[in-house]
Formats: structure tokens, C-alpha cells, sequence
């Protein structure tokens, strides 16, 4: 690594990004080098407090010890053979998913929208070959979701900012208001539709939460018109609302979750479980992803899932989701002017501010004090530290934001 990036400055690195990669990205002015727990270290050596994590990703933090261990004992054993073949890794993981889950079936991916493309060609292909009820090729999806970047995805992702340039999209889709299921019944009148999809809490469109009997709403819509049910919870899943999966809140179990970010902890592994009758949607050759289920990929989702589960980090996300919460609110209150709302559940949380350029500050601001936030949906702000955050760092984050967000 040194001999890659010898005594270089963050701005020859950013120039050497901006050089070779392509230009969809919009990075902050860091060159992060290193993680221990919840810190980060730039290239200049400074440390900051990873509210972002990733992206939901990294569960257990950086540098996890027993992660580290897992993953560089299956390289030395083996990365990669095919799904040609059997791993056992993909076995054990596959069994543990189940073993926290409803689901009957696993399928494995290598991303959130991976994972989700597969719940849909699954749903599509499960009404036309088992219930033979080709008609019902639609979707019904909801304003401000987002379920990836594939055309399949893109296409029930209801934020049209991310469709500018890529149209036409996979048609069959439809969208409702969030919370409404009026609309959603409306939307259904016409017996096309044969799966739902939607977030059971809307984290890149500002973290917006469903309203009391949504989802169960939902479940009963599906059942009402034999459509499948799929749980996009990319975000929400693997702990982060302070249960395995955001629809054990719920009364009600969905036909398909899908899964991605948190599951291996930094290691790119997405996850479609199902139950066995929407399973038979699948045949051999129906579907397929050449690293999907790799040992590498699959030991590492088995670790993080028995640390969650050995460490208690499901209670820890419920603790410090409600103290993390209780802090936003108390900025809300404090600052009525800047602050609109807190909205979320466990580790997914946010804070809502006045406009797109106070959270851009609001957000800058943060950096140079040394604290990692983001922005979704304009004007919100986002914390989804690791599972593994403690008391004092969450008071830490607090004192950051509201110091910051005062100065703004």
C-alpha cells in the first residue's frame, strides 16, 4: 500500500480520483486511510466519529477483530469457486439467515439491488409459471423509495431525479403516496399488479416512517389480489432498527425481504429470502449470480451475524437508538427554527432540518469538527452508526451536531 500512495497529499489522491474514475461521484475532501471501531483516519492523520458507517455497512465497526479473523482465514482457505459447485460457508450462512428470519429459501446477491432485482424477476416470474397468472406483471412501488440502481430496480424506485437520462424504463411499474392505502387499492383495481415492494422505513427518502396499519394494510391488499409481498430491507435489515428485520415491528410477515448492506459488514454480500411457495418461482437456470454466495463473502455475513447475536448488539441498537433519537428530538426542540423533525427507529435515524443548504453546513460543519453525518432527500439529516456504537459516542455525536447546528 505505501508503495501505491508514497508520501502523497489528499489533494494529488483527489486529483489521481478525479483523473481515473468515472464522474458519478461526489466525495467529501477526505481520504480516509484507516478505521478502528467507530473512528476513521484521514491521510492527514485525523480522526473523526463514523455516524455514516459506511452506509449502514460496517455493523461492527471498522477493523472488527473476529471479522479481520474470519475473513483472512477463509482467503487463505478459499474465495471462489462458482455456484458450478458447493461452499460451505454459503451453507452455514444460508441456515443462520433462516434461523433469525421467516424465510424458507435463500438466495445470495452482492448488493442491495442485486438482491432486489431478484425479488422482482422471482415475483414476475412465480405469477406467470406457478399461480399462471401472466397478466399480473406489475409493480406497485412508492413515491420516494429507492431500490437500487439496475434497470429493474431504477424502474420501482419512485424518485424521478434518479430516472433523468435513463428512460425508457422497465415498464409494468406504478406508484402510491407512502402511507396511503387508498391509493394503493386504487392502484390495484385492475388486478395487473402482482407484487408489492416497498421500504418498512423510507431511509434514502428522508427517513420517513409508515403510519400505523400500513404495512399490515398492505399484507391484506396482497393477499386480496395473490400478489407477492417483498420488504425491501437493504437498510433497515440486520439489527439496524433494533430487531433482525424491520417487520418483526409489524403483526404481519412479508412472501420476500431482501437484504444487503449491514450483512457482511464492508464485504459486498446482498441476500433474498423467501417462503417456499414463492421460492417455486425459481428453477434451475431461471436465475443467477457468478460471485453471489462466494465462501469469502458468505463466511464473513456468518460472523457478523453471530457477533449481532453473541454481543447482544440487537438490545445495543435499541438503547442507543432511543437515547440517539431522545438527543435528535432535544435539537428539534432547541432549535425550532433550523430543526423541523426527528423521524426512525433503533440505528436508523434522523433529523430533518429547514432547508438543503443549512444541512449542507449543517453537514461541512460536522467534518471539520470531526463527526461524519450525511444528507438524504435534501434535507435530512442521517445517522446510521455501526451496531456496536456505544453511550458515550452518541453523546459525542449530540454535542457535535447541536454545536454545529447552532453556529450555522
Amino acid at each position: 500500500m505505501n508503495d501505491l500512495f508514497p508520501a502523497v497529499t489528499t489533494s494529488d489522491l483527489a486529483a489521481r480520483a478525479a483523473a481515473a474514475l468515472t464522474p458519478n461521484y461526489r466525495p467529501a475532501p477526505l481520504v480516509l486511510v484507516s478505521g478502528k471501531g467507530c473512528r476513521v483516519t484521514d491521510k492527514d492523520g485525523r480522526t473523526y466519529l463514523d455516524m455514516v458507517g459506511g452506509i449502514a455497512v460496517n455493523s461492527l465497526g471498522h477493523a472488527h477483530p473476529r471479522l479481520v479473523a474470519a475473513i483472512a482465514e477463509q482467503a487463505a482457505t478459499l474465495i471462489h469457486v462458482s455456484n458450478l459447485y458447493i461452499n460451505e460457508p454459503a451453507i452455514a450462512f444460508g441456515e443462520m439467515v433462516k434461523k433469525v428470519s421467516f424465510a424458507d429459501r435463500v438466495f445470495f446477491a452482492n448488493s442491495g439491488t442485486e438482491a432486489n432485482e431478484a425479488a422482482l424477476k422471482l415475483a414476475r416470474r412465480f405469477q406467470a409459471e406457478v399461480r399462471k397468472s401472466p397478466h399480473q406483471a406489475g409493480f406497485l412501488a412508492f413515491h420516494d423509495s429507492f431500490h437500487g440502481r439496475s434497470y429493474g430496480a431504477l424502474s420501482v424506485t419512485g424518485q424521478p431525479k434518479y430516472h433523468h437520462g435513463f428512460e425508457p424504463l422497465v415498464p409494468g411499474a406504478r406508484f402510491a403516496t407512502f402511507g396511503d392505502l387508498d391509493q394503493c387499492r386504487a392502484e390495484m383495481s385492475d388486478g395487473k399488479v402482482g407484487a408489492i415492494i416497498v421500504e418498512p422505513i423510507q431511509c434514502e427518502g428522508g427517513i420517513n416512517m409508515p403510519p400505523p396499519g400500513f404495512l399490515e394494510g398492505l399484507r391484506a391488499l396482497a393477499d386480496d389480489h395473490g400478489a407477492v409481498l417483498i420488504f425491501d430491507e437493504v437498510q433497515t435489515g440486520v439489527g439496524r432498527t433494533g430487531t433482525w428485520w424491520a417487520y418483526e415491528h409489524t403483526d404481519i410477515v412479508p412472501d420476500v425481504v431482501t437484504t444487503a448492506k449491514g450483512v457482511a459488514g464492508g464485504v459486498p454480500l446482498g441476500v433474498m429470502m423467501c417462503n417456499e411457495k414463492v421460492a417455486a418461482g425459481f428453477v434451475p437456470g431461471s436465475h443467477a449470480s457468478t460471485f453471489g454466495g462466494n465462501a469469502l463473502a458468505t463466511r464473513a455475513g456468518l460472523e457478523v451475524f453471530q457477533v449481532i447475536e453473541e454481543d447482544g448488539l440487537l438490545e445495543n441498537a435499541r438503547t442507543r437508538g432511543a437515547q440517539l433519537a431522545a438527543g435528535l428530538e432535544a435539537l428539534r426542540v432547541a432549535h425550532p427554527d433550523k430543526a423541523v423533525a426527528q423521524r426512525g427507529r433503533g440505528l436508523v435515524q434522523g433529523l430533518e432540518l429547514a432547508d438543503a443548504a443549512l444541512v449542507n453546513r449543517v453537514v461541512d460543519g460536522c467534518r471539520v469538527a470531526g463527526l461524519l453525518v450525511n444528507a438524504v432527500q435534501g434535507k435530512t439529516l442521517r445517522f446510521v452508526p455501526p451496531l456496536i456504537v456505544s453511550a458515550a459516542e452518541i453523546d459525542e455525536a449530540l454535542v457535535t451536531v447541536g454545536g454545529v447546528l447552532a453556529a450555522s
